[in-house]
């Protein structure tokens, strides 16, 4: 038998697992389709409304190419040439995270996830080939990415950007989501567990952003070393390259058959790189639910904060010239909290917000770890003790909560310090690293949510989790520029939380919502104590 006959064989039955692995993926792939093209559609309806005039746009231009700061987050001035290129220079990097997660959790699940609870093993009993649930993994990643280039193609031309840039921009994130899908399955074969997976890829999902982030500084070598970078060349609706297209079909092809050598040379539940030995006796923090609780979280914790201090020193650094583009900008000053009368304090009232957003997804995220342990089976194990139902979940929560309002505080002092650097003023740094703490009922009651949903209906707790984090999102960043009525804002907590440092820290609002989380919490952990586990 030849080597490709030996290959479709090893290969037998993926067309049948695609199809499974497509049903199970009936709910987040929609959901990851509708993020990327809303987040697409917000921006550009909005770019276009402010940025009206070749004028508007050059002073834009002349603003963001001058701080070296806008330029790492958002790309390539020769971007600003165009209002289609503005609109990528604002959210490309952003679609390429959000596509590039997807096709990692996509592949993790459908492979290394699998392996290790014990399903691939059954499926593995039937005519399945060795490669086949790798290769079903990554058709569907395929089908995916197509996805993608389709709703962000058809976003972009009904938001009324040009056609061809569309398509182009359409292409460009989902090569970056088959670039990344290619690389999971590479990580799949070298990791035995799936946070290691996880672990390594976003890694290099962060060392991409920065090696893109520190070309369009530089002289722009390092971003051709970042699949951010391909996207970004392409240049849609400016110069419409196609090119660089090849780079995502070289990698992605190239990063499959190694992924193929590898899976020929381990044992089936092994990887490459087996665990390593732990020590002899157990830690102290494992005496407790709590400490086995931060164990499983303090990694993802530490990743979070650093990623969200990164950004908010991004941030902060832009802050003492906020005056300036808006006096250029006027139309701006309408996202800002307290408008132009001001400046800086309504643009670090609205980063601080912005960061402590993220930090509710770090919440919502370690929320959701318990549903994880639950369908896995560990909890069950765990349950199986003295330790009672609403102690162990406490732990959970606890966790979240703390880890969440750490994430906060990274985030001010993140861009306190940057903006203190700046204007080199050591105290900034400490009244904007206090103004993340008034933040913190807002995010305990949507992580409290999450732990209601939970404690509820589990299986339908991740999308409760995220469709109330998607709520906030919106009414935060995008109820001015949308025209939304009054009371969509109001439903959300950041709407009741004092424009902290722009305005005094009021103590009654923060008050109810902490008793409003805290009542949400109770009810979450009494309705888990009256439920069944539920794998």
């Amino acid at each position: 038998m030849t080597t490709s006959a030996r290959a479709v064989g090893s290969a037998s039955g993926a067309g049948a697992l695609v199809v499974f692995a497509l049903r199970r993926e009936r709910f987040a792939l929609p959901c990851w389709l509708v993020g990327a093209g809303a987040l697409f559609a917000m921006q550009s309806v909005s770019s276009q409304r402010l940025y009206d005039s070749p004028a508007a746009l050059a002073g834009l231009r002349e603003m963001m190419g001058a701080s070296a700061a806008a330029v790492a987050l958002g790309g390539p001035i020769r971007s600003l040439d165009t209002i289609g290129g503005e609109v990528l220079f604002e959210v490309f990097a952003y679609m390429g995270i959000v596509v590039a997660l997807m096709n990692m959790f996509l592949i993790g699940r459908h492979t290394r996830s699998d392996e290790e609870a014990g399903r691939d093993e059954l499926i593995r009993s039937a005519r399945v080939g060795r490669r086949a649930p790798a290769v079903a993994a990554l058709g569907v990643a395929l089908i995916a990415d197509a996805c993608v280039a389709a709703v962000v193609a058809c976003v972009g031309i009904a938001t009324g950007l040009p056609i061809a840039g569309s398509i182009l921009t359409g292409v460009a994130v989902a090569g970056i989501g088959s670039s990344f899908a290619a690389l999971t399955t590479v990580a799949a074969q070298v990791f035995e567990n799936p946070r290691g997976v996880y672990a390594a890829v976003s890694s290099a999902l962060v060392a991409a952003y920065v090696l893109r982030a520190i070309g369009d500084v530089g002289d722009g070598t390092a971003s051709w070393l970042s699949p951010f970078g391909w996207g970004q060349r392409t240049y849609p609706y400016v110069a419409d390259r196609w090119w660089p297209v090849l780079l995502f079909v070289a990698a992605s092809v190239a990063l499959t058959a190694v992924a193929f050598v590898l899976l020929e040379r381990r044992d089936f539940g092994a990887g490459l790189l087996p665990y390593r030995a732990g020590p002899a006796t157990a830690s102290w923090t494992f005496s407790g639910p709590t400490g086995l609780a931060w164990r499983l979280q303090r990694g993802s914790w530490l990743a979070w904060c650093v990623g969200v201090f990164g950004l908010g020193a991004a941030y902060g650094s832009f802050a003492d010239s906020i005056a300036d583009y808006l006096a250029d900008n006027p139309d701006v000053a309408a996202f800002l909290p307290g408008g132009a009368a001001d400046a800086v304090d309504s643009y670090l009232a609205l980063t601080v917000s912005m960061t402590s957003l993220l930090a509710t997804a770090f919440g919502i995220i370690a929320v959701l770890r318990a549903r994880a342990e639950e369908s896995a089976g560990h909890a069950e194990f765990v349950l199986a003790s003295r330790l009672s139902r609403t102690r162990w979940l406490l732990a959970h929560a606890s966790v979240a909560a703390a880890g969440a309002a750490a994430v906060a505080v990274a985030g001010g002092f993140g861009i306190g310090l940057a903006y203190a650097l700046t204007v080199r003023t050591a105290s900034e740094a400490v009244r904007v690293t206090f103004a993340a703490v008034a933040y913190w009922p807002a995010i305990w009651v949507v992580v409290a949510i999450a732990l209601l949903a939970f404690g509820s209906r589990p299986r339908w707790s991740a999308v409760a989790a995220w469709l109330g984090f998607a709520y906030c999102a919106v009414a935060l960043l995008f109820a001015e520029s949308f025209d939304l009525p009054g009371w969509f804002p109001d439903a959300s907590p950041f709407e009741h939380t004092p424009r902290v440092p722009l305005e005094p820290a009021a103590l009654a609002p923060l008050l109810w919502l902490s008793a409003l989380a805290a009542a949400l919490a109770v009810a979450g952990l009494a309705a888990f104590r009256r439920r069944d586990i539920e794998p």
